[in-house]
């Protein structure tokens, strides 16, 4: 029997268990894959209704960034992983001290933690990325070189485009963001794109096929996900192998989102990482044989990891609460678009909607991404998150 198996072997009559940092819906997802592989799921998140509490084995309520809590939810744990970032590092790395396994490690969440610490490691490992600099204070952005517009971004905390700031004039400059940032370049970019890959202990590496993306430009959010891309051969090679390189450079664990722009001639920068699941693969779960969150768990279980190749071709995109309304969330739209063939609906279990706050997420899957793109305008325009 293979050694991975081996290893794997007595936890399959049901004694397995997974200890998740964050609750929310990357939580969900990963606990309803979880349940087909009889691993019980155990989840610390600060929100008393998060979206994994209904279904997980023992959920506690508590902060991710308090050091007590963390170290004392992962006392009991054999496996740790994260759906989110922002948690106490310095807790994690006490518990790898004294034997848990952590997957990412601390010092990868640490890495990612800073966006200014990501830049770094992309230049020292040959990474092509966008041209940047790092500030303390906003008086900084005075002495920038780059011509207007260019991008800042809070070195920490930042996510679901909050901490995103373009700068498009000197008088902007007061309004900008008062906290050490990453101000970057901004790039005349064609398309942005993804390649989720994933490595398990054993040093075997799969990728994705390559996403597009485009985003809400009100929101800075992933609007709609592509899958495959459509770009060349060529780029989705380069993508892959530069991906592959980061993930080998980490010593990564698990599955890991690369995002990249494409610039007008071609050329690949990468943007971020996120060592979790991740939006731009949510497509996975029904249009490819393996989806990002089984890929995730055969990773960090050292498990051969799964076929990645695309069953059809996919679309997806996000529900987000509507601008306006705030409150217990009311879906429109959801009979009617339930009729539309090859159409699969995700809902978070969020109880309280927002504007533009992430309530769900639906997968089109069709024979062309023609017909998958005329499918999904159309669900889009059905399904309406309100209170």
């Amino acid at each position: 029997m293979p050694a991975v198996l081996r290893n794997f072997a007595p936890h399959m009559q049901g004694d397995l268990t997974l200890s998740i940092l964050g609750g929310g819906q990357l939580g969900r997802m990963l606990l309803q894959e979880a349940i087909n592989f009889n691993i019980s799921c155990r989840v610390l998140d600060p929100d008393a209704h998060a979206p994994c509490k209904e279904l997980s084995s023992e959920f506690v309520c508590g902060s991710l960034s308090d050091f007590d809590t963390v170290y004392q939810f992962g006392k009991s744990a054999s496996t740790l992983t994260i759906e989110i970032e922002k948690v106490n590092t310095d807790a994690l790395e006490k518990l790898e001290q004294e034997g848990v396994k952590i997957y990412p490690p601390a010092r990868v969440i640490r890495l990612i933690q800073d966006k200014g610490t990501q830049k770094q490691f992309f230049k020292e490992n040959d990474i092509p990325t966008a041209p940047y600099v790092l500030i303390n204070k906003k008086e900084e952005l005075s002495s920038v070189a780059f011509p207007y517009p260019y991008i800042q971004k809070l070195r920490k905390d930042g996510y679901d485009g909050r901490g995103v700031l373009k700068i498009c004039s000197a008088a902007a400059i007061a309004e900008a963001f008062e906290a050490p940032s990453l101000v970057e370049q901004c790039i005349d970019f064609k398309q942005e794109i993804a390649v989720m890959v994933a490595r398990n202990a054993a040093g075997e590496i799969k990728t994705f096929p390559m996403v597009d993306m485009d985003f809400n430009p009100e929101a800075n959010l992933v609007e709609y996900v592509f899958s495959p891309s459509n770009l060349s051969s060529t780029i989705q090679e380069e993508a892959e192998a530069i991906s592959i390189h980061i993930a080998k450079n980490l010593q990564l664990v698990g599955v890991l989102a690369v995002e990249f722009f494409v610039t007008k001639d071609d050329k690949l920068l990468v943007n971020e990482l996120a060592p979790r699941p991740h939006n731009s693969a949510h497509q996975s779960i029904e249009g490819n044989y393996t989806s990002q969150f089984e890929q995730h768990l055969r990773a960090i279980f050292n498990l051969p990891l799964g076929d990645t190749q695309c069953i059809q071709h996919a679309v997806m995109i996000n529900l987000l609460g509507e601008s306006g309304f705030e409150g217990i969330a009311k879906y429109e739209g959801l009979e009617e678009a339930l009729k539309l063939s090859g159409v699969y609906i995700h809902l978070y279990g969020k109880k309280f909607t927002k504007p533009f706050r992430k309530m769900g997420h639906v997968t089109i899957l069709a024979e062309n991404r023609a017909l998958a793109t005329e499918k999904a305008k159309k669900v889009q325009a059905l399904i309406k998150v309100k209170a």
